[in-house]
């Protein structure tokens, strides 16, 4: 199994997240993809054991863990796992995640913070854009509650896709999960407990905000027409 986590500028959080990594025991080979840091991400992921691979500048988080699934399909990859650097997700609950592709019931499994009820709160904006692409991706025929969850299982049949060009290289959300979903690979939701982040989010921050929805909506209506036309 491959653990791909895609970092810019996370030196200071990288040794409490392979902290969490160890103690969940995991086997597993752990690559950190560095889109373009400024610090230290790759000398702090490297002297923590990692396999790092280095962007010469920011690409993008799409762009990153593209990075990832090539590399680890390249190398022969039947699982992959990716996760944020930033502390929020917990790999104790990466089994509970890979079992259902294990046993061939699933080629995606989105780890959600909705699914049950676990107290996680999201500004109103952010929640307000959930909802709207949750109702848009049920239309899609993608049945998710949390399609801009970044923790994520995987098999070789999905990296297949995913490294392909559609995949984009700035937001992949729902409109991915769409894609996936059009193509045949079976997406399930499992439920997880996510903590706050060790620093704040910068991905749908300010401006951001509104070309990420603009974005969604032109991917979405892409992909669903890609699919008439086959």
């Amino acid at each position: 199994m491959y653990l791909i986590i895609p970092a810019l500028d996370e030196a200071k959080n990288l040794p409490h997240v392979f902290e969490a990594i160890g103690d969940a025991e995991l086997e597993a080979e752990i690559v950190v993809i560095d889109d373009g840091s400024t610090d230290d991400t790759a000398e702090t992921a490297t002297a923590l054991g990692a396999r790092v691979l280095r962007h010469p500048f920011n690409m993008g988080y799409g762009a990153a863990i593209q990075t990832g699934y090539m590399y680890a399909l390249e190398r022969g990859a039947d699982l992959l796992v990716q996760m944020d650097a930033d502390g929020q997700h917990d790999p104790r609950q990466i089994p509970a995640m890979v079992e259902p592709i294990r046993r061939d019931e699933c080629d995606l499994v989105i780890a959600s913070r909705f699914l049950e009820v676990t107290g996680y709160r999201m500004g109103w904006v952010r929640t307000a854009g959930r909802k709207i692409f949750e109702v848009l991706g049920n239309l899609a025929g993608v049945n998710v509650t949390d399609p801009t969850s970044g923790f994520q299982a995987m098999n070789a049949a999905t990296l297949e896709l995913y490294v392909q060009d559609f995949f984009p290289h700035d937001y992949p959300d729902v409109d991915v999960l769409v894609t996936a979903t059009r193509h045949g690979l079976r997406v399930r939701e499992c439920a997880s407990q996510m903590h706050p982040g060790l620093r704040a989010s910068k991905l749908h921050g300010g401006t951001r905000a509104f070309y990420y929805a603009y974005k969604m909506l032109v991917s979405m209506w892409a992909a669903s027409s890609d699919r008439k036309k086959q």
